[in-house]
């Protein structure tokens, strides 16, 4: 688990510094991830796997040469794909399920990905989220012992959220309180807080979906951590959050 860490973070680090283009191919690679890896846990209900993954990419791509219009115009590309595809495919499965579960894809990581290059801008908000889940686990292994959620997802404590989000709220108010945006005390800590809760509600979110497909992790790419889709969770809650309480507070 610290080998991987060890060399993913800078990656994500650099490529958040100089956003653009470069910011872009990561986020592609891990929003295919990703996605092959739900598709994969969710292949019982057979979703077309094709229109997720086309209408993900193009919603990154709106992203990035567009801004957020553009990001919309390319995620709503997956009610039209999941209807072209589902009128060619064979299947035993739901038409309606099979294109739900498509979309949901899309919009669940391709959507929360789009948004993390929309805040590129922000380089220390990538900082943020990395080190809000790392606190998190550590706390939670170090000094877990009361369950948060025992029915949605077992391995989450009290101690390991409450480390996370002292982490996650005390990086922010540290790394932004001299931006203009952030002068008065108050909006940094208000930043933080509002994205450790999306966060940790993004963590929940994917922990309901696995339980509920019967899987524990979603993959094993990223050896320790689990799959790709477990390491990027949170911050599919967390970057929507981000972007919309940076309007809120004036930065565009």
């Amino acid at each position: 688990r610290v080998a991987v860490a060890a060399a993913g973070v800078p990656i994500v680090l650099i490529t958040a510094y100089y956003g653009g283009w470069a910011l872009f191919a990561v986020a592609t690679v891990a929003a295919m991830l990703a996605l092959h890896e739900l598709y994969r846990i969710a292949r019982s209900l057979r979703p077309l796997v094709l229109a997720g993954y086309g209408s993900a990419a193009a919603a990154l791509v709106g992203a990035t040469a567009g801004g957020y219009v553009w990001m919309l115009g390319g995620f709503l590309l997956a009610f039209v794909l999941s209807f072209v595809f589902a009128a060619v495919a064979e299947t035993r499965q739901s038409t309606t399920v099979a294109m739900a579960t498509t979309i949901l894809g899309a919009g669940w990581v391709g959507l929360g990905l789009a948004h993390l290059l929309l805040i590129r801008d922000l380089p220390t908000y990538g900082r943020l989220a990395i080190v809000t889940d790392t606190f998190a686990y550590l706390g939670g292994r170090l000094a877990g012992r009361h369950k948060m959620t025992p029915v949605m997802s077992p391995g989450k404590t009290w101690e390991g959220f409450t480390a996370g989000a002292v982490a996650g709220v005390l990086t922010t108010w540290i790394a932004l309180y001299e931006e203009a945006i952030f002068t008065d005390g108050w909006r940094p800590l208000a930043f933080g807080g509002i994205v450790v809760a999306a966060a940790t509600v993004g963590d929940l979110f994917e922990s309901v979906v696995k339980r509920d497909l019967g899987v524990k992790d979603s993959g094993g790419v990223l050896l320790g951590h689990g799959g790709m889709l477990d390491r990027v969770d949170s911050l599919l809650f967390a970057a929507p959050a981000a972007y919309f309480v940076l309007i809120a507070l004036g930065q565009f």
